[in-house]
């Protein structure tokens, strides 16, 4: 019996409609090889980070349960995103759609091309509410719960669609 991991995965897309961006991907995510979707967070518009000279983007969170290995599930969300036609022009700048492994099980992970959990989602309210909307008890891998994060970030502009 193959092993099935919990992961969490961040959504966003500031182009190109962003609204059927983030929809899609959320249907894609389903289909992935060795994946099931679980859940997925209502969507919300939150203001850009980084460079403010950009549209504002639309965010969601993903349950799946997926026998990939971390690595590979990082590899499935990249080719995602390329056939968005994904294109990495600056850090933090616009894009058709960006997919972030958020939690991947209980595990910490720190390689050259993974840092889970995510660096900065515990400072992210597009990440931590919509979070919380599917799974308000989640407890991070270091046992922090959500909801002491959702105490610390506050929601500012972000707006559930």
């Amino acid at each position: 019996m193959k092993v099935k991991f919990r992961c969490f995965i961040g959504l966003g897309s500031n182009l190109d409609d962003p609204i059927q961006q983030v929809s899609s991907a959320l249907n894609e995510l389903a289909l992935l090889d060795k994946c099931e979707l679980i859940n997925a967070s209502s969507l919300y518009a939150s203001a850009p980070v980084g460079p403010q000279d950009q549209p504002d983007f639309i965010n969601a969170v993903a349950e799946i349960e997926t026998e990939l290995s971390p690595e590979a599930l990082l590899d499935q969300l990249q080719l995602l995103e390329q056939k968005h036609q994904r294109i990495r022009e600056r850090h933090w700048g616009p894009r058709t759609l960006d997919l972030d492994i958020l939690l991947y099980g209980h595990q910490i992970i720190e390689t050259e091309r993974l840092s889970i959990p995510h660096p900065y989602m515990y400072e992210r309210s597009f990440v931590l509410y919509p979070l919380a909307e599917i799974n308000p008890h989640l407890s991070m891998p270091k046992g922090l719960p959500l909801s002491e994060l959702l105490t610390a970030c506050p929601m500012g502009s972000l707006l559930k669609i």
